[in-house]
C-alpha cells in the first residue's frame, strides 16, 4: 500500500536529543494528567474511580500512540510490538491503542530513499537498475520498491532502510521506557523488563539486512523442493546492511476476494501448508519466523499445472530458541495432542509456569485452560464442541470459537495468583502459534491439525 501525497515525509527525525525530547514531553503532559486525575478523583464513588480511570487511560493510550506514530523508525516498530506482546505488563487500553500504529504507513520521499541507495550501493550499482520510485508498501523501519534489473529485465523488490534507523534503537527504547514509566502504564515492571532486553536485541536483529539475507537463503534451502512455498531468491550484489534485494515474488494478500472464493479443498491446502510451516520450524529448524503479521505472506493461485503456493516475504524476525526452552515446549505440545495431562504440567513446570507445590486444583485448571489452546492439533475431538466440527468430523477452524472459550474458562480458574511469568521465549512462540490459527481462521480452512501435526511426534 503507497501513501497519498499528502502522507509523504520529507526526513524522520533521527536526533538522539530530537526523538528524546519528544517522549519526555508526552510522558510529562501523560504524568501530570494522570497525577491531576487521582486528585479530582478523590472523592468519588468506587464505581465511578473504576468508570473514570478506564476513560483516562483509553485517553492516554491514544494520546501515547499518536506521538509515537510522529517520530516513525524504530520507536514505531517498538510500538508495534508491544501492541502484540504487551499484554502480559501493559493495560488493555495501551495495547488497543497501539495497534493503530500498524496503519502508520507514510512513505518517505524519494529523494531520501535515492540518497540512501546511492550510499549503500553506489552509483556504478544503481545504473544497472530501474526503480520505481513510488514504493510497493511502506513501514516503520522502511519502504520496498519494484525495480528491474536492465541487463535481463530480471524483477525485483528492493526494501531500503530509512536513513537513521539503526543509529536510534537503543536511545528509541530508552525513552519508551521513559515515556510509559512517567506516564505510569506499566502493570508488570518485571515482565516489562524481561520483554525489552529481547525485544531490543531482536531489533537489532531486524535492522541488519545481511542476517536477513542469509535467513531467507536458510528457509530457502530448508523448503528446496517443496512446492508449496516460495521463497524470494536473494541477490547480494544489490544488497547491503540496509538494502535487501530479492526477486520479486507477486501474489494476493490472503483477504482477498479471490483466495476466499477458492474452493474449499484449496484453502484446506493452503491452510494446513502455513501450519506445516510452523510446525517444521518448532520441530525441524528449531528457528521460527516470529513475527505473525499477515503482511508477511501471499498467495501464488495455481494455474492447474502448479499447486496454490504461499509465498514468504519476510525472515527479519527469525530466531533461534535455546533448547532448555524448545525441549519442554515440544513435549507440551505432544503430551496435549495426546491427552496426557501428567507428562503437560510436568512439562510446564519445567519451563517454569507452574511450580510442583501449587494446589492439585490450581494445577488441574492451568492444564484444562493451556490444553484447550491446542485443541485443533489434537490426537481427536472427543472434548471438542459439536459446532466447532463439520459432519464429517473435521475441524472448523473459524467457526470453533476457541479464542472465547478458552478466555472463558481462564476467567473461571481463578489463575492469576498462582500463574507465573512465562519465559520470554513463550511470548514470542505463544504469538505467533495464534498468528497461524489466524491465517488457518481467515482461510475458512475445515481440517483436523492433529494429522498435520502427528508426524513431527513419531
Amino acid at each position: 500500500m503507497t501513501s497519498p501525497p499528502d502522507k509523504r515525509i520529507k526526513r524522520i527525525k533521527t536526533g538522539f536529543f530530537e526523538r528524546r525530547m519528544e517522549m519526555a514531553k508526552a510522558g510529562f503532559i501523560s504524568g501530570s494528567k494522570i497525577l491531576t486525575h487521582s486528585a479530582t478523583n478523590f472523592w468519588a464513588s468506587p464505581e465511578e474511580k473504576e468508570r473514570n480511570n478506564k476513560k483516562l487511560m483509553s485517553e492516554q493510550a491514544q494520546y501515547m500512540a499518536s506521538e509515537m506514530g510522529k517520530l516513525k523508525g524504530s520507536v514505531v516498530k517498538i510500538g508495534q510490538m508491544m501492541a502484540l506482546y504487551g499484554e502480559y505488563f501493559l493495560p488493555k487500553e495501551i495495547t488497543d491503542a497501539l495497534h493503530t500504529l500498524e496503519e502508520n504507513t507514510a512513505e518517505l520521499e524519494w529523494s531520501a530513499i535515492e540518497t540512501q541507495l546511492l550510499q549503500e550501493l553506489g552509483a556504478h550499482k544503481l545504473a544497472k537498475l530501474e526503480i520505481d520510485e513510488t514504493p510497493l508498501a511502506a513501514a516503520s523501519l522502511g519502504q520496498v520498491h519494484r525495480a528491474r534489473r536492465i541487463e535481463d529485465g530480471q524483477e525485483l523488490c528492493i526494501k531500503v532502510q530509512y536513513p537513521g534507523v539503526a543509529k536510534s534503537i537503543d536511545s528509541d527504547f530508552n525513552a519508551i521506557i521513559q515515556l510509559l514509566t512517567l506516564s505510569q502504564m506499566i502493570t508488570s515492571k518485571r515482565a516489562f523488563e524481561q520483554w525489552f532486553r529481547e525485544a531490543r536485541a531482536m531489533l537489532h536483529q531486524e535492522v541488519d539486512y545481511l542476517q536477513e539475507a542469509h535467513n531467507t537463503e536458510f528457509a530457502a534451502q530448508m523448503l528446496t523442493g517443496d512446492l508449496r512455498y516460495i521463497v524470494p531468491q536473494v541477490f547480494r550484489e544489490f544488497s547491503s546492511k540496509k538494502i535487501l534485494t530479492t526477486s520479486y515474488e507477486p501474489g494476493l494478500v490472503v483477504t482477498a476476494a479471490k483466495v476466499k472464493k477458492l474452493s474449499l479443498r484449496r484453502r484446506n491446502h493452503l491452510a494446513k501448508a502455513s501450519l506445516d510451516l510452523f510446525l517444521s520450524e518448532l520441530f525441524a529448524w528449531g528457528e521460527i519466523q516470529t513475527d505473525p503479521n499477515f503482511g508477511n505472506y501471499r498467495v501464488r493461485l495455481g494455474d492447474g499445472k502448479q499447486p496454490d503456493q504461499l509465498v514468504l516475504l519476510d525472515f527479519g524476525a527469525m530466531k533461534k530458541f535455546p533448547p532448555n526452552f524448545l525441549n519442554p515446549f515440544r513435549n507440551m505440545i505432544s503430551a496435549a495432542h495426546h491427552n496426557r495431562r501428567d507428562a503437560f504440567l510436568e512439562n510446564a513446570i519445567a519451563l517454569e509456569f507452574m511450580r510442583a507445590d501449587y494446589p492439585e486444583d490450581v494445577l488441574q485448571n492451568f492444564a484444562d485452560v493451556a490444553m484447550e489452546i491446542i485443541e485443533p492439533l489434537a490426537a481427536n475431538y472427543h472434548n471438542v464442541p459439536d459446532f466447532a466440527l463439520n459432519p464429517k468430523g473435521e475441524y472448523r477452524w473459524a467457526e470453533s470459537k476457541l479464542p472465547r472459550r478458552v478466555a472463558k474458562k481462564a476467567s473461571q480458574a481463578s489463575l492469576s495468583k498462582y500463574f507465573a511469568l512465562p519465559p520470554k521465549e513463550f511470548m514470542f512462540m505463544n504469538r505467533k502459534l495464534m498468528g497461524v490459527y489466524s491465517f488457518v481462521k481467515t482461510l475458512g480452512a475445515e481440517f483436523n491439525g492433529g494429522e498435520v501435526l502427528k508426524k513431527y511426534l513419531s
